[in-house]
């Protein structure tokens, strides 16, 4: 992944193709080549941290997540969406592919901001949790999906879609776009806890789905490092950015865990 990174900036860790960075990413986005991501995951601040509360393992829990995760004006989140998507655009390859998720509270504004910006949105992909934690104010329905966009940066360049390939893992049947996964499972949060970690699985498929061995992918908020570890299961480089020391801390252990157990197989 040499040129990359058009500045002298040192990783927090860097192992084969494995890279991570201790950033703003609206600061190393900057710095990222023109031209150089194959594909990016990203799942933003929700902006969800303003004193509420929710269940979690059956308990009253405040919905506050971090400074990271303050509550912004309605302007201000749209702003910051537009801003960090645009810097995506300019780093992807011209058939390079964006995915981003996220809830009703931020959701809206990325779409709209990915229509501004001229990407193309190819899916709407619902994710059903049916484990979803239950509501505790009985005001509304439970909530249980999240939503996932996938857009491409060029509509004149053909992007990649495994398209067989995801035929085959839905037992022969064309795969639609609500897609079940229960939320992350215990076991991939035995180094520590990122509140809106994704899991392993369905950061799986939107690697095999959308990029192929050795390509770069980019999470400019890279949380635990999910979709880094779900690259490294499936041969692609990757480049993590994250501003949260602690959660790089995690995704290193993850990483090492991984490698471990990838040299006690063979």
């Amino acid at each position: 992944m040499d040129n990359i990174i058009t500045k002298n900036i040192s990783p927090y860790f860097s192992s084969h193709d494995f890279v991570l960075y201790h950033q703003d990413s609206l600061d190393l986005l900057e710095d990222i080549a023109p031209g150089s991501i194959d594909m990016v995951f990203a799942d933003p601040p929700y902006f969800l941290s303003n004193n509420g509360i929710t269940c979690s393992s059956g308990k009253m829990v405040s919905v506050n997540k971090g400074g990271w995760d303050k509550g912004l004006s309605v302007m201000d989140k749209h702003e910051f969406n537009l801003q960090w998507l645009n810097l995506c655009k300019k780093v992807l390859k011209e058939n390079g592919t964006i995915w981003v998720s996220g809830t009703y509270h931020n959701i809206y504004s990325v779409g709209l901001a990915l229509e501004q910006l001229g990407y193309k949105i190819l899916n709407n992909i619902t994710w059903y949790k049916p484990n979803a934690a239950p509501n505790l104010s009985c005001k509304y329905f439970t909530h249980s999906t999240e939503t996932i966009l996938w857009a491409k940066k060029n509509n004149k360049e053909k992007h990649i879609f495994h398209y067989e390939l995801m035929k085959e893992i839905n037992n022969g049947k064309q795969m639609r776009d609500v897609w079940e996964f229960p939320t992350t499972k215990k076991s991939e949060k035995k180094h520590g806890k990122h509140p809106t970690q994704k899991p392993l699985s369905l950061l799986e498929r939107i690697i095999l789905a959308s990029s192929n061995i050795g390509d770069v992918i980019l999470d400019p908020f890279n949380g635990s490092g999910t979709t880094g570890i779900a690259a490294l299961m499936h041969g692609r480089k990757y480049i993590g950015i994250e501003k949260e020391q602690e959660y790089l801390d995690i995704t290193v252990k993850r990483y090492k865990d991984f490698t471990e157990q990838l040299v006690l197989d063979i």
